[in-house]
């Protein structure tokens, strides 16, 4: 019997373990990754920007620990992994390689293949490559559905500063997606407002990443703007669909071409 017992015990050590690593995110954007990707009781850390408004995923981060993205803030959660996009230089990523600790890197994305290689890069890193997946489906289905919904017209994307994005940009293959023409040149720039008031697109789509609801760019601020654009139809996207490189991209797809 005893021996059963011993045999029984040294075969439960044996077994794999099912939890993820304990992981910590620097920023916003990989807050997201993580919240999507990882099991709860393994986020050990989130960024303070997680709890911004326009945090894709602000709700499920309640009661998470929050840790500002320094080297001793980092190295006192004792993550197993560590995921970024942009946060954390040469000192944190030397010092978690003396301690022998991954860093995932979620990587720019200017097209939706890009965005498929960062989920599925980060779910394995996180132990969970079918979440990845599923969220790729996801994506890939709101994609489907909105393909060609506007019929290639012209439209122009502006953000609160009047700032615009062309070719090269994800919000450019979040426009194309929908079928829309993107009028503004490659990269983001401070939108031609003079040219486009004299030949305005067919819609204006407006990213609001203002967090208290006011100054958001309007063409109503201005009377000639206004004039301008007032037979132009505006779509509005939350600037928490636009500020990631990540799956959710297919739901701003998905909310253009339900405005059409």
């Amino acid at each position: 019997m005893r021996t059963l017992i011993l045999a029984g015990l040294l075969l439960s050590l044996a077994a794999p373990v099912l939890a993820g690593p304990r992981v910590v995110s620097l920023d916003q954007c990989s807050d997201q990754y993580v919240l999507a990707l990882a099991d709860r009781a393994d986020i050990v850390g989130l960024s303070p920007r997680v709890r911004a408004a326009d945090s894709y995923l602000r709700q499920q981060a309640r009661g998470l620990p929050v840790h500002r993205p320094s080297l001793e803030a980092v190295i006192a959660a004792r993550p197993q992994i560590v995921v970024r996009q942009w946060e954390g230089g040469p000192r944190l990523e030397a010092a978690l390689g003396r301690l022998h600790v991954p860093l995932a890197t979620v990587g720019h994305a200017s097209d939706f293949d890009a965005v498929r290689r960062n989920v599925g890069t980060i779910a394995r890193a996180l132990g969970h490559p079918e979440r990845g997946e599923a969220l790729i489906a996801r994506m890939d289905g709101q994609l489907a559905t909105a393909h060609g919904a506007w019929a290639g017209r012209a439209a122009l994307y502006l953000t609160d500063g009047a700032f615009t994005a062309g070719k090269g940009t994800l919000v450019d293959a979040i426009l194309r997606a929908a079928g829309l023409t993107n009028l503004a040149r490659p990269g983001y720039s401070a939108a031609p407002l003079e040219r486009v008031m004299l030949n305005p697109p067919a819609v204006l789509v407006l990213g609001r990443f203002d967090t208290a609801g006011h100054g958001r760019w309007s063409p109503v601020k201005s009377p000639r703007l206004a004039r301008a654009f007032g037979g132009v139809k505006q779509v509005e996207l939350p600037g928490a669909l636009l500020g990631c490189p990540a799956w959710f991209a297919g739901e701003a797809v998905a909310q253009l071409a339900a405005a059409r």
